[in-house]
């Protein structure tokens, strides 16, 4: 057991560090937008989440995990870009 939840915590700094590169592009896509608005991309979001689902049924990992782990992960990325927009207005 000890094996294995050293592998899984060696996968969740792997996760990390992915997470933080795609906060970092939304930090870029921040310096991008020129309004508010384009921040939340509606049909953007839905095009995220339906690949998601797609690579997810590819790997296995269930939908149920997948798909409200990348709604929140979304909705938590739009407001941090949200405030990084908004702080460069200042």
């Amino acid at each position: 057991m000890a094996e294995l939840r050293d592998a899984i915590d060696a996968l969740d700094a792997q996760l990390v560090a992915l997470l933080a590169i795609r906060q970092s592009y939304r930090d870029r896509a921040a310096i991008l937008k020129t309004a508010r608005e384009q921040v939340r991309d509606q049909a953007r979001l839905g095009e995220v989440v339906s690949r998601v689902l797609a690579e997810a049924e590819r790997c296995g990992l269930s939908p149920a995990i997948a798909e409200p782990l990348w709604l929140l992960l979304i909705e938590r990325s739009i407001a941090h870009e949200l405030e990084a927009f908004d702080s460069r207005r200042r």
